[in-house]
């Protein structure tokens, strides 16, 4: 680990995030695509045994509620224990914070399906976008598998990256995975599952508020990157959405830049659930639109990157 020593605090917690993203964006690019696969399996099976569908809602949302505190509680604290005997504590932030950060290669798994697409392969479309999806992917059309692959990519950046480094940066590693964890939860008792509505209530609203500053900065820094002679318009547009608690703003702003339409009907565990819709004038998604979201997604991330090292040499300079 390089030393950071003779930086101010605030620069060695960006040159730290920094190096750990690049770090982590390079491993990526060597192994398979991959979920938390044994949180979720833990998740589910803590679910089975304390989520009865016999119980009435209020008691699925206490439930829910002490799944949570049981869950995170004892992680969050064992961890902060533990990082008294660690002999370079900035060594063991890197590996909290890695552990935190969603993987980087959902791109490239984007691009396939894209590829599969126009080959007009639905099933290995299907097969690569699965495991990212809550949805069902059984009955989609190629229309739906663009669409979901877009809204994916736009929100994964958004809740495994920019978010979990914003509470790096804010508050240190341990609140970083802990945001991770949250999120985990939520992905696995999301409360577009009818099974999950009221177990999921009080973990979902949770994120919701997490989320909602940092996706407004993701925002600000989408509108940066696409500024035309449109952009009044898409904000006048997009501007009631702004103190909702969710990360509509984000995909309505992606939706009016591409032309597109985002949201709408999907089908979770063979139920139909109607969700906002986005742009209902513009066309419907195509593969060449996973791509165009790729291209915004990666100049947002360039763009945050710069600014990052702009303020890490700024204040490294000032501190000197």
């Amino acid at each position: 680990m390089m030393n950071l020593t003779n930086v101010p605090p605030v620069a060695q917690s960006i040159t730290l995030l920094l190096v750990v993203v690049i770090i982590k964006s390079i491993v990526g690019k060597f192994s398979a695509p991959s979920k938390s696969h044994f949180f979720n399996f833990y998740c589910q099976r803590l679910a089975d045994k304390v989520n009865k569908a016999e119980n009435s809602a209020q008691q699925q949302t206490i439930a829910g509620f002490i799944a949570m505190l049981i869950t995170l509680a004892p992680v969050i604290i064992i961890l902060w224990l533990f990082a008294e005997f660690i002999a370079v504590p900035m060594l063991w932030q890197a590996v909290l914070l890695y552990l935190a950060l969603g993987g980087f290669n959902l791109p490239a798994q984007a691009k396939k399906v894209a590829q599969a697409i126009v080959a007009n392969d639905k099933y290995q479309a299907k097969q690569l976008l699965s495991p990212w999806l809550l949805r069902d992917t059984e009955q989609m059309s190629a229309l739906g598998l663009n669409k979901a692959c877009i809204e994916t990519l736009l929100l994964r950046n958004l809740q495994l990256h920019f978010i979990v480094g914003f509470y790096f940066l804010l508050f240190g590693p341990l609140a970083a995975l802990a945001f991770r964890l949250l999120l985990e939860m939520h992905y696995s008792w999301n409360i577009k599952q009818h099974r999950f509505h009221s177990f999921g209530k009080i973990v979902n609203q949770i994120v919701n508020i997490l989320q909602w500053l940092p996706s407004r900065l993701f925002l600000f820094l989408q509108i940066i990157i696409s500024v035309n002679q449109s952009t009044l318009l898409y904000w006048r547009l997009i501007k009631p959405l702004f103190f909702r608690l969710n990360n509509s703003i984000s995909l309505s702003y992606l939706a009016y830049h591409l032309g597109i339409k985002l949201g709408g009907v999907a089908m979770y565990q063979k139920c139909k659930v109607r969700r906002a819709s986005f742009n209902e004038q513009g066309q419907q998604p195509q593969p060449q639109d996973i791509i165009h979201t790729i291209k915004h997604i990666r100049k947002i991330n360039f763009l945050t990157f710069a600014l990052l090292s702009t303020l890490t040499i700024l204040l490294s300079a000032a501190y000197v």
